[in-house]
């Protein structure tokens, strides 16, 4: 089974901001684009899964008006990690410590204090992993977290504890992965 994990268009916000869940357009020129190179490579059956987030279900938005023929779900489990009070803040402005103790205990430090844990953000994305019908493709428009999440479970890793467990590489905006399942 193939799942294609497509990263939303870059989302209309300054750079270097952390905005894990906020909820805010994309780019509408780069989404169409987006929308118009995916729509000419999935095939006929695939079932499209989008974010609940507005940047997300705007590519599902515009991908829906050119593969009528496809069939759109969406699911918040594919949204991006919680950042918690971290959320709309550069990332310049956040205390160094509070990086820091993230860093040092990746796997259950709620980033922000109230987001998620990267253990409990994996779970999640691993609960819509394995809820997917393995018989057919599937796409999922999401985010750059839910697709590193995505590659590191499906890869067999379900938990990681340390930083330099993450992956550093992900779709560029607009662009997308696909996973053997």
């Amino acid at each position: 089974m193939t799942l294609w994990l497509a990263r939303h268009a870059q989302p209309l916000i300054a750079s270097g901001v952390c905005y894990g869940r906020l909820n805010m357009p994309a780019d509408t020129a780069a989404t169409q684009h987006a929308a118009q190179s995916l729509a000419g490579l999935l095939p006929s059956g695939v079932a499209v899964t989008a974010s609940s987030l507005q940047r997300c279900e705007q590519l599902r938005h515009y991908l829906s008006g050119l593969r009528p023929d496809l069939t759109y779900f969406t699911d918040a489990r594919l949204q991006e990690m919680d950042f918690g009070a971290w959320e709309g803040r550069a990332w310049a402005d956040i205390d160094p410590t509070e990086i820091d103790a993230w860093t040092r205990d990746f796997g259950t430090y709620r980033a922000g204090g109230t987001g998620e844990s990267v253990a409990m953000f994996m779970a999640r994305v691993a609960e819509a992993l394995d809820a997917l019908d393995r018989t057919a493709p599937a796409c999922w428009l999401t985010h750059a977290g839910v697709i590193r999440a995505a590659e590191l479970i499906a890869g067999g890793q379900r938990h990681i504890t340390q930083a330099t467990q993450w992956p550093h590489s992900a779709p560029a905006f607009g662009q997308w992965v696909t996973l053997a399942l």
